[in-house]
């Protein structure tokens, strides 16, 4: 790639339809060279944010920028950054080396340049060979590598994924985000990546922004996100947490004494005070054994997934969600069990 990678800046952008504010008041940077994904259920505006980017919507209020250059009223024509649209969009009627010359013809460099552009990406993302296929003919994640090869024929100053994966199965969806991945860092490009699958995006991301009615809720690395959720919202959306009621009992320096049901725990307090608390566990902090000295509990569900077993166990806190990654026999419902608590995988929160 010729071009140094640009940085992207969203300063106080809101975006509203009528009545109805999409994106609301959002500040962050992109730092050049980097893969930032926006992640949020349906509807939380992580959509609208890369649109904005791209200039498909233009923002009601603040200014973007891309490469330093203020590009708040520019067309998408006018700016430099493609989108992998979730569909793909390729067009049907044209073989997959003319799809991913479109770009570049449509900008008036003559066939066989652009013939020669396309080539190149193609070889890039592994499909050379494949240039003379309808894509049709191609399976889902192929028909995904040719839309990322139309995206970087023109070698934009930033690249857009919108739920890239949504249209792969399971198994391919793996593949190809190692791939996305592979290609951001090996090309050095600057990338905005659209998800609601939370282990897509801990995977892929540099930096995650996880969005809820139309504003940041908390922007960090995958692994700030994940150990120091900063809401409850945050820690129940990356990474499947039980949120429990627990009691802070006493406070000493940065540490704080916990009491959940009949288990006293030594956590780290993260600014709350006396009194009620909720407690976010993740569900691998939670060891099954027989040995008391945890909380007593019942098997009310189970599920074998291969690698592991999940289960519901009812104890005096409520029903805890756990994975068991280990390789002991499986417990029968209705059968008794002791929850031991790990805790590193336990976070403290604030009531909201």
């Amino acid at each position: 790639m010729g071009k140094a990678p640009a940085s992207v800046e969203f300063r106080n952008v809101s975006k509203r339809y009528g009545a109805v504010t999409a994106v609301d008041n959002v500040n962050f940077t992109i730092e050049p060279g980097t893969l930032l994904t926006l992640l949020g259920p349906s509807g939380c505006g992580k959509t609208t944010t890369l649109r904005l980017i791209a200039g498909l919507e233009m923002a009601s209020e603040g200014s973007i920028t891309i490469g330093g250059r203020d590009v708040t009223l520019l067309s998408a024509a006018d700016r430099d950054v493609s989108m992998v649209f979730q569909s793909y969009a390729l067009f049907p009627h044209m073989n997959v080396l003319d799809n991913v010359a479109y770009g570049p013809t449509v900008q008036g460099l003559p066939k066989a340049k652009a013939h020669e552009m396309a080539m190149e990406k193609l070889r890039l993302v592994g499909l050379a060979g494949l240039e003379k296929r309808a894509p049709s003919e191609l399976s889902g994640g192929q028909q995904q590598r040719v839309a990322v090869a139309r995206a970087l024929v023109l070698e934009p100053q930033v690249l857009l994924f919108d739920e890239p994966l949504s249209n792969l199965d399971a198994k391919l969806r793996r593949r190809v985000r190692e791939e996305i991945r592979e290609l951001q860092l090996g090309l050095n490009l600057t990338v905005a990546y659209v998800t609601h699958d939370q282990e897509e995006a801990l995977a892929v991301s540099d930096r995650i922004i996880v969005m809820s009615n139309a504003r940041i809720a908390q922007s960090g690395t995958p692994r700030e996100l994940y150990e120091q959720p900063a809401s409850l919202f945050v820690a129940d959306f990356i990474g499947d947490a039980n949120i429990v009621d627990a009691t802070i009992t006493a406070l000493h320096g940065e540490r704080a004494q916990v009491q959940l049901g009949p288990v006293q725990l030594d956590l780290p307090h993260r600014g709350a005070g006396m009194g009620a608390v909720k407690l976010a566990i993740r569900p691998d902090a939670l060891q099954l054994g027989d040995a008391p000295g945890g909380l007593a509990g019942t098997v009310a569900k189970a599920a074998y997934l291969g690698r592991q077993w999940e289960y519901t166990i009812t104890t005096a806190v409520g029903d805890l969600f756990v994975v068991d990654r280990g390789r002991a026999a499986a417990r029968m419902l209705g059968s008794p069990v002791q929850v031991a608590l790990e805790q590193a995988g336990m976070v403290v929160l604030r009531l909201e």
